[in-house]
């Protein structure tokens, strides 16, 4: 009879060879892992276009489509029985010896496909000024005024935005004083939009309700003197483009997503010898601590060895530029900014990545 070792050997070979399923165990692992991948490529590759457009060079956005995660689990069983009871020179009792033997090869072939933004994907996703109607939701939802709407207004109704990429513009003292007044209303829940759809087309507009407090009140009468709208107006209609003089609408000079990038480039902090070589562009060099009106959304410092306690960090010609883990607000403004790309484009986009584990 074969031995007991023998027996427990061949059951575990079967009981392996059985259980070859490993895509349920795959998922929680691989589903975090992935996610995490991509979300810290997603920042350094927008940190590192931000730098490039601060030295003049060309942003260059590389997209994953997809993740296929391929795994392959392979068992090989192998077994052997010898009986007899005799050899060359002597015989003597009958005996049943074996081996078994039990192999796993473990494959992991994962295969990510990237497509670049070039074309009319990159017009469209990069270029495409940022939807009225998306700066509306931004507000509703409870993105504060302080940071959205410096962040993707050039104007309103005429009145002007502060703007550091190229031509450095100060901010028109009305708008700063209409971000906060819309702040205001935000913190009493007084602010409120509405879209309308009518004959497949789309109508944003800003609603005043009323208000039994005199302090809100005042606070919409000014937000109307400052715009130029008509006292005493309760919906306002929301458009694309430049002031037109109209008493009844609001209209916004939003920033395509390429123009937020220049504005943050220009606030990179860089070393003043690439500013006078002419290697960077002017802006906030090292020895400034803010330009005009104030200090910058997202503060990015410059430095000739990587950063021991960085949010997201990028090496670029030789230097390595971050956002330090502990400036909880550029962090925030960063995110903000990683939050306007996925609203912003209009275009054709590429599907989000896909993940697929065959289970074997």
């Amino acid at each position: 009879m074969p031995s007991q070792s023998l027996k427990f050997a061949a059951f575990l070979a079967l009981g392996l060879a059985a259980c070859q399923s490993i895509g349920p165990a795959s998922v929680p692992r691989d589903r975090i892992d992935y996610l995490g991948s991509l979300g810290t490529s997603w920042k350094q590759q927008t940190l590192l276009n931000i730098v490039k457009l601060r030295y003049g060079d060309v942003p260059i956005f590389l997209e994953v489509t997809q993740v296929i995660a391929g795994y392959q689990l392979q068992t090989t069983v192998a077994a052997g029985v010898v009986a007899g009871n005799a050899s060359a020179s002597t015989v003597g009792p009958f005996v049943v010896g074996g081996t078994a033997g039990v192999g796993d090869t473990y494959t992991d072939r994962p295969t990510v496909i990237y497509s670049p933004l070039s074309g009319v994907e990159f017009l469209k996703q990069l270029m495409t000024p940022i939807p009225p109607s998306a700066v509306l939701f931004l507000l509703q939802s409870g993105y504060s005024a302080k940071l959205s709407m410096p962040m993707v207004l050039d104007s309103i109704n005429g009145v002007s935005n502060e703007s550091r990429r190229g031509m450095s513009r100060p901010a028109d003292p009305r708008f700063s004083r209409l971000v906060q007044l819309i702040y205001e209303l935000q913190l009493s829940g007084s602010f409120e939009s509405r879209i309308e759809r009518k004959d497949g087309g789309e109508s944003s507009l800003i609603v005043f309700g009323p208000s039994l407090d005199p302090q809100i009140e005042a606070r919409k009468a000014e937000i109307r003197g400052i715009l130029g709208l008509k006292q005493g107006t309760r919906e306002i209609r929301i458009l694309y483009g430049g002031y037109s003089g109209k008493s009844d609408e609001i209209a916004l000079m939003t920033r395509s997503m390429l123009q937020v990038m220049l504005e943050l480039a220009a606030t990179v902090q860089v070393p003043e010898a690439d500013v006078a070589e002419s290697r960077a562009a002017p802006g906030l060099v090292a020895t400034q601590p803010s330009v005009a009106a104030g200090p910058p959304p997202v503060a990015i410092l410059c430095g000739d060895s990587a950063p021991k306690d960085a949010y997201v960090a990028v090496e670029y010609r030789g230097r390595w530029f971050w956002i330090p883990d502990t400036d909880i607000q550029s962090k925030y403004s960063f995110g903000f900014v990683m939050l306007l790309f996925s609203i912003s484009g209009t275009g054709a986009k590429s599907g989000a990545p896909v993940v697929t584990v065959p289970a074997q």
